[in-house]
């Protein structure tokens, strides 16, 4: 197939292209074409901006990764709307590029995330749960509507509602110096779920969803088994070979961190219910296991 993706240089997408590259074309949009090339070869075409683009007449499949890092700076005001329009906008050009085409892509998988349902108690979640209204539902709720609307008869649009990401990158890199030190562990009382998947899972998910006909809709892009904060805390140790007993006090995180440390203190149990009904096997159903695999 010849695949467009943005947010190609980003921890998700470096691991999607070198799994596609061997077997297909691939488009990477790029707001840094030299620096993306060094590190992604130089064998695929790069575009600065979809804006060089007026249809997709040429491409078989869309894969949309791009946003700014939700936790790559203090939520201010100005932070905020970075993180919104970096999703929307370029969400919204893909649509708007699929309806201009003659003979548009087949299919397009577009990222979201399990922010989408807010903050929940202990109860498990699939994609028919409601959701509670904050910042993180706000995001994803308007750049899952932006990539819906490119839905047709001649495109699908799968969304992926994407959980904590573990690989060597990403979100795990954050959480790695404390607990190498033996100073990890939970944050607050733990109780909070924490909904993972393993990189490979999530690159083998999207790989799934690119060419799966039957498939369509909103997919959960998380492990099976959820677990809470200090489950995630003591297995992470455990990988380590380090303790992970020190409790980390939500009033500290939310000075160092500001409305962020939201994302830390409250969280949600997400169960990959449309994934599962479709026949997509998971090589990491369990944390353990997982973790062993990327700190090792």
């Amino acid at each position: 197939m010849n695949i467009l993706i943005t947010g190609a240089s980003g921890f998700i997408g470096r691991q999607l292209v070198e799994q596609l590259a061997p077997h297909h074309q691939l488009t990477l949009v790029t707001r840094s074409v030299a620096q993306t090339q060094k590190i992604l070869g130089n064998q695929h075409h790069y575009l600065s901006s979809l804006d060089e683009l007026s249809d997709l007449n040429h491409l078989d499949a869309i894969v949309n990764l791009a946003g700014e890092p939700i936790v790559a700076k203090r939520w201010s005001k100005a932070q905020k709307q970075r993180i919104c329009d970096s999703r929307w906008d370029i969400t919204a050009k893909l649509t708007q590029l699929i309806k201009q085409s003659a003979n548009p892509p087949k299919v397009m998988v577009s990222g979201s995330a399990v922010g989408y349902y807010g903050r929940h108690d202990d109860q498990l979640l699939d994609e028919t749960s409601a959701a509670h209204a904050e910042f993180s539902h706000d995001i994803c709720q308007k750049w899952e509507q932006a990539a819906q609307e490119a839905n047709s008869e001649q495109t699908r649009v799968c969304i992926i509602r994407i959980g904590i990401v573990l690989g060597k990158g990403g979100a795990l890199d954050k959480m790695l110096p404390p607990f190498k030190l033996g100073l990890g562990g939970p944050i607050g009382h733990g109780r909070q779920g924490m909904s993972w998947i393993h990189v490979s899972d999530l690159v083998s998910l999207i790989q799934f969803l690119l060419t799966q006909e039957h498939c369509q809709g909103v997919f959960n892009a998380t492990a099976p088994h959820p677990v809470s904060n200090a489950v995630f805390a003591k297995a992470l140790g455990k990988a380590l070979n380090r303790p992970a007993l020190i409790t980390t006090p939500p009033l500290a995180l939310r000075l160092a961190m500001g409305e962020m440390s939201e994302l830390l203190t409250e969280g949600q149990f997400v169960i990959p219910k449309h994934a599962l009904e479709a026949g997509f096997k998971f090589q990491f159903n369990e944390l353990e296991p997982a973790l062993m695999d990327v700190v090792s």
